[in-house]
């Protein structure tokens, strides 16, 4: 099991051999075209650009693939709808041309539309202003020929929103629009991203850390990496080195000689998790707070709720949510509700950074959410800032300005005709459904699940359930997930640790009342075969999990940032960064 439909290409699989074949291949003494650090987003973003207009290209990042901003995220792909009121139409509309893509063609298996309530409470003008609003945001998706899939807006009386939303309360607001965006599993989207990008012969290598860069003068010819799990240091070559690390950018600047010209500020957002039971609604909830948008979305089984917008200067690593976070978002989605959320009810909570370029306003609401790439030193190339949803824009720029760098034509992005592993075929796979449930013996609902998860991947997970029939059961407490997803995610999908597993892969610990922490035993016993652990390190891989639920947990209960950092550092990292 390959993984890579397209013949002549390589293996989209991220296992154990890939990623020491990958390191190997760095410390060889090649020359790659491009070195893109960190492995969020935009790197895996860059990183396919690069792939895909033939350079050839190492990946390094310090943890886990999208362990940072970009697993941390609503999970929304869309065009940014308050952006209208800065007049931002260019964002707004650049948007909603990726969102289109993304959903028609780049990933049509992990994106997927999501409609939302937006309830006013003046009949008049608010109905007028908001309606108007949404018009123009249909209208730009329109433009852009990028409304298949979407529906277009409605207004809705009070009657005919409690239709949809009875758990609203009826002195709340006096009508509705509804309006559509989508969604999707972030980490997910990320490390497919990444096995799309190894398919065209990227070498990628997570738990890898740049600890300095290469210099021939003032030109930057590479990196110095230390790989975490052994504590192997090596030199990668590079014509051109690509730094998409967040939040970290700044840091990333240091290590090549003092700040840069981009500065990134981090903002806070964190988000509750609650079970689809404790609201009845059949459609998502956009709430208006007095500095963003409050979400209600669709999460399977469950809801999202978030975000919040707050400046962050605590550990970026590990981001808290405190008592106050967590009550600011219940207090104002029950302003809504008829029946009140309360802390009981939350089954998870997370919280992530957004890395916004410093501007002269020190509200991180206000600063801007566009990006930047710049060329601070030769043979270097910094990105920053953007959307999650813009991604690829971000991708493609930070690739052009490698292809300045480089000499020798280098071929204009295809990235908008590329479709990630699993995509491709992905209609008809999802037309047979029934069929594949009746020949594997697995429920519709179950294909259903896998094929929202892999796409036409999901060949692969079928097999291992044909080979090893106790894959197919569920697990243990955690039984919206196959046992064959677990070892998949150690297999295929690039998970090095536990953590990996239940925090990334799955949604484990977020999506179940104790965090993933009764799965642990279970998931850990399927994943260490495929890892070599020892015994040891398979006990060591349970302890450190539940020790981080405990820290996130403690955290959750205190009242301010600086008190709820210092409980979230109390866990220690599995693989600790230098």
């Amino acid at each position: 099991m390959t993984g890579s439909p397209v013949s002549g290409l390589g293996s989209a699989r991220l296992g154990p051999a890939e990623r020491a074949a990958a390191l190997e291949r760095m410390a060889s003494g090649e020359e790659f075209d491009v070195v893109v650090v960190g492995a969020g987003i935009v790197g895996a973003g860059a990183a396919l650009d690069a792939a895909t207009r033939g350079l050839s290209v190492a990946v390094v990042e310090a943890r886990d693939f999208a362990s940072g901003t970009s697993s941390r995220s609503s999970k929304l792909i869309h065009g940014g709808l308050r952006y209208l009121e800065q007049f931002n139409f260019d964002l707004v509309r650049e948007a909603l041309t990726e969102r289109g893509l993304l959903l028609q063609r780049i990933a049509p298996h992990l994106v997927r539309p999501v409609p939302f309530l937006l309830p006013t409470t003046h009949r008049v003008w608010e109905r007028g202003y908001f309606g108007a609003g949404v018009a123009l945001y249909d209208a730009l998706a329109f433009q852009m020929g990028s409304t298949r899939g979407v529906p277009h807006h409605r207004h809705l009386t009070r009657r005919g929103a409690l239709r949809l939303a009875p758990s609203l309360r009826k002195d709340a607001f006096t009508g509705a629009i509804q309006l559509w965006d989508a969604q999707v599993d972030d980490a997910r989207f990320v490390m497919t991203a990444l096995r799309t990008a190894a398919q065209f012969g990227a070498r990628i290598a997570s738990r890898t850390q740049c600890v300095g860069f290469l210099r021939e003068g003032e030109r930057v010819t590479g990196l110095r990496i230390r790989d975490l799990e052994s504590d192997a240091v090596s030199e990668v070559r590079a014509k051109q080195v690509v730094n998409a690390t967040g939040v970290w950018t700044d840091e990333i600047q240091q290590l090549v000689g003092g700040r840069g010209r981009i500065h990134v500020k981090a903002s806070k957002g964190i988000h509750l998790v609650v079970p689809k039971d404790r609201i009845h609604s059949a459609t998502g909830i956009l709430l208006r707070t007095e500095k963003s948008v409050l979400f209600v979305i669709p999460w399977g089984r469950h809801w999202i709720i978030g975000t919040t917008d707050t400046a962050w200067d605590l550990d970026l690593a590990h981001p808290a949510a405190s008592r106050a976070d967590i009550d600011y978002v219940l207090e104002h989605v029950n302003t809504v509700l008829n029946t009140p959320l309360t802390h009981d009810d939350v089954e998870g909570v997370y919280a992530g950074l957004r890395p916004l370029l410093r501007g002269e306003r020190e509200e991180t609401s206000q600063l801007s959410r566009e990006h930047v790439v710049a060329h601070p030193v030769p043979g270097l190339v910094l990105v920053a800032g953007g959307k999650y949803t813009t991604y690829r824009v971000m991708a493609k720029d930070a690739i052009d300005a490698v292809a300045h760098g480089l000499d020798g034509k280098v071929a204009e992005s295809c990235t908008d005709r590329v479709a990630l592993v699993g995509g491709e075929g992905f209609p008809a796979m999802w037309n047979s459904r029934h069929r594949l449930a009746a020949r594997s013996g697995l429920h519709v609902a179950r294909i259903e699940h896998l094929l929202r998860r892999y796409g036409t991947l999901v060949d692969d997970l079928l097999a291992m359930v044909a080979e090893r029939p106790d894959l197919g059961r569920p697990l243990t407490g955690a039984d919206d997930y196959l046992r064959a997803e677990i070892v998949y995610a150690a297999s295929h999908e690039g998970a090095r640790h536990l953590n990996d597993v239940l925090a990334r892969r799955t949604r484990i610990s977020i999506e179940t009342w104790d965090r993933g922490v009764g799965v642990a035993e279970e998931a850990a016993d399927l994943v260490a075969p495929v890892l070599g652990w020892s015994a040891a390190q398979r006990d060591r891989e349970i302890e450190y999990y539940r020790k981080r639920i405990e820290a996130e947990r403690a955290s959750q209960s205190q009242d301010g940032d600086h008190e709820a950092s210092a409980s979230r550092r109390g866990a220690p990292d599995i693989v600790p960064t230098l």
